[in-house]
């Protein structure tokens, strides 16, 4: 993939990114952003994605330096009608510094919105949209990306689409102006939705990063709390709170692997049981790698998974302990593809450069899945393994999925620039 290719890719006269814009192909976007193909048209391409209303791709032009002080208040909505669309992410772009630089809101229309967030999410989606065009029609319900990281529900009636983040909309703004709202209150929007919601990501961040010993406790409390959403609930929220925690004291790093070694050997759902194993995963300390190898067996891939992420990655040895490696050498070859890669990828980034390991990713090298076979070309080039080279070219172009192929099959060039001494 060229650097010119933003303009050579040009369907009628048009750029390839603003056609990757248009088509909503977020991967292809990804993929010319990273490309650096046409960094002119970043900022058209910005605006675009605002009045498409597809928040999470006008946010990837915000992250690649578009410049939003190129376009004008007429090519982008209006702050009311990012509210009304439901989409957080919409709303964030909107309120991005460096728009708020430009055409700061003032404090009366940050309000007055997250009035009409709440209206909307106090509602309902449905009840709401039905008042709106008085339609008794059968109602299309969607789930759909919104951003990067979270999906909402979008709801189609008549001519009128909206999804349903007004709740992660409301908690952004009650941000953005001062507003301290309860743990209680944060929670009960989270528990409306799944996990991977907007709702829930917008409320365990918010009450993470305030780092306050009565959040650690209340979500503490929630561990022995009988519906288990209740428990994931708890267990996020002191997960995020010593992740985000970058003080010297780190304070919450010792009370936080008490309880997830402890919460770890109790906990019977597996999503909650995923969660902790994560949270697990955060800690450079042999409790927490004995905690996550005695689930290296466990029955359900996504349990195996959070082992072969978290076991081993936070120490400072150079070597894994005899019985890290040894769980990952059987990870590796797990019956289950997201398994094999993430114990592969944990291999490959460690310190451990011993020879069995790199055998091992060796062999992934001819796995049927080709993201595993990405993950063993980074690994070997990471350890100065010469079989990276001829893996990486037999594997071709980037193409999009997973993990970004680029970054990973380049670590196979950057091996051979340190080979031959460029």
């Amino acid at each position: 993939m060229g650097a010119g290719m933003g303009t050579s890719d040009a369907v009628d006269g048009e750029s390839a990114l603003i056609s990757a814009v248009r088509a909503g192909d977020t991967a292809l976007v990804k993929s010319l952003l990273r490309e650096d193909s046409d960094p002119d048209m970043w900022d058209a391409a910005f605006c675009l994605a605002v009045r498409m209303r597809a928040g999470g791709l006008a946010q990837l032009m915000l992250q690649y330096g578009a410049d939003v002080g190129r376009c004008g208040p007429v090519e982008l909505l209006s702050l009311r009608e990012a509210v009304d669309s439901g989409s957080p992410a919409l709303v964030e772009a909107l309120l991005d510094d460096r728009i708020q630089g430009r055409y700061r809101y003032p404090v009366s229309e940050l309000s007055e919105m997250r009035d009409l967030a709440r209206r909307w999410h106090e509602a309902g989606v449905e009840a709401e949209l039905r008042r709106r065009t008085g339609s008794q029609d059968a109602l299309v319900r969607t789930r759909v990306e919104d951003d990067e990281y979270y999906s909402v529900d979008e709801f189609t009636l008549g001519r009128m689409t909206v999804r349903d983040g007004h709740g992660a909309i409301l908690t952004h703004l009650e941000e953005l102006l001062g507003v301290h709202t309860s743990f209680e209150e944060l929670m009960a929007r989270a528990l409306g939705h799944d996990q991977h919601h907007s709702a829930w990501g917008s409320a365990t961040v918010r009450l993470a990063g305030r780092r306050d010993q009565a959040i650690w406790s209340a979500a503490a409390a929630l561990r022995t709390h009988a519906d288990p959403s209740y428990r994931l609930f708890g267990a996020e929220v002191l997960r995020l709170t010593h992740l985000f925690d970058d003080s010297d004291e780190d304070a919450f790093a010792g009370p936080a692997l008490d309880i997830f070694t402890d919460w770890s050997v109790k906990e019977a759902d597996l999503a909650v049981l995923t969660e902790v194993l994560v949270a697990l995963g955060e800690h450079a300390d042999p409790r927490a790698d004995a905690a996550l190898l005695a689930y290296a067996g466990h029955p359900d891939p996504r349990v195996r998974g959070a082992v072969a992420r978290g076991v081993g990655t936070w120490s400072e040895s150079p070597a894994f302990s005899d019985d890290v490696r040894e769980a990952l050498l059987v990870l590796m070859t797990d019956v289950d593809t997201a398994v094999r890669r993430d114990a592969c990828l944990t291999v490959g980034q460690g310190g451990d450069r011993g020879p069995v390991l790199a055998n091992a990713m060796a062999a992934l090298l001819d796995d049927v899945d080709r993201q595993v076979q990405v993950a063993a070309v980074q690994g070997l080039a990471l350890h100065d393994d010469e079989r990276c080279v001829e893996a990486a070219r037999r594997l071709g172009p980037p193409q999009p999925g997973f993990l970004a192929e680029e970054y990973y099959l380049d670590a196979a060039w950057r091996y051979e620039w340190r080979r031959d001494g460029r």
